[in-house]
């Protein structure tokens, strides 16, 4: 029993990289910019439709996922808009596009699935090789990681982490918040866009429910990854890095679940449950396991002083 939970491993890390990756995005949204983004659970499927689309037609799969990326920058675009132009709450915004994209996915696809077997198309990532699916995965990681480490090392991306940190502070400076704001969302939504048409390849299809309930594990992989590694993701590369380790971890759990046979209609509140009580960890932590040191008030200390003299 034991070797055949081994044996399912490999599919659990592989699943988790590219969940991992749609997490990146999470976390630009949801730690940098301080915006819970709910676009997430559209645009993944957006990238997954444009990626499946484009290969059943012919068109290189490179190709397809950097159109599937640029898919996803527009949906980022289109929550932006709402939030800056219109003076809608981001939560709200994401909610809305989030509706569009259920009816443009479907115009995208023109049925609720499409198929796109590694047999027969041309992909990078398939089930049937896991092997040559991990090593472009973890290519694809340290690409992202590095070009992000990058932008956010330059005077536009310490703009956007500024907005996050004080969006008050940040105006006061000269900084366009709502250009920030919009950047932030479109790289997120592009590289959210990015693991969908990765994981359309990897699961040999596209469909229109796919990205149901995506938020959650994002959010998942973020603190998991955040409560787990705090102390050594010191670096904003290693934060990255420990958010995908985060989705890794959190599909470690979810297939060890699924082999000792949990009812899978208890799935989706299991990853709820999860992402409730990793949460409430910090909180728990500082509340209960947080010693507080009493400074000595001024009385006291003059009375220390006459006890030593």
């Amino acid at each position: 029993m034991f070797l055949n939970w081994l044996a399912t491993l490999p599919g659990a890390i592989a699943q988790g990289i590219i969940w991992g990756i749609m997490a990146v995005g999470v976390y630009i949204t949801y730690k940098i910019l301080d915006i819970a983004d709910l676009t997430v659970d559209g645009s993944i499927c957006t990238g997954a439709a444009v990626c499946a689309v484009m290969v059943t037609s012919g068109v290189n799969v490179w190709v397809a996922m950097i159109c599937a990326v640029l898919a996803g920058m527009l949906t980022g675009l289109a929550t932006g808009l709402l939030h800056t132009l219109m003076g809608i709450p981001p939560i709200l915004a994401g909610i809305l596009t989030q509706l569009i994209l259920w009816s443009v996915n479907l115009k995208i696809m023109g049925k609720a699935n499409i198929a796109l077997p590694s047999r027969q198309f041309d992909v990078i990532l398939a089930q049937l090789n896991i092997k040559q699916s991990l090593i472009w995965l973890v290519v694809f990681v340290a690409v992202i990681v590095a070009l992000l480490y990058f932008f956010f090392g330059t005077e536009l991306g310490m703009s956007l982490r500024s907005t996050g940190n004080n969006i008050h502070m940040s105006q006061a400076q000269g900084i366009n918040i709502n250009f920030t704001k919009v950047l932030g969302l479109v790289i997120s939504n592009g590289i959210v866009a990015l693991s969908g048409a990765l994981l359309a390849q990897y699961q040999g299809f596209s469909d229109i429910n796919m990205g149901r309930g995506a938020i959650v594990i994002g959010l998942a992989a973020v603190i998991i990854g955040e409560t787990l590694f705090s102390k050594i993701a010191r670096n904003f590369a290693v934060r990255l890095l420990a958010v995908v380790a985060g989705g890794i971890i959190y599909f470690f759990v979810y297939q060890t679940v699924i082999f000792l046979g949990l009812d899978t209609d208890l799935l989706k509140m299991l990853s709820a449950v999860v992402v409730a009580i990793f949460l409430a960890v910090p909180y728990w932590k500082k509340k209960y396991f947080t010693k507080v040191k009493i400074k000595p008030t001024t009385e006291s200390k003059s009375e220390e002083v006459k006890e030593n003299a």
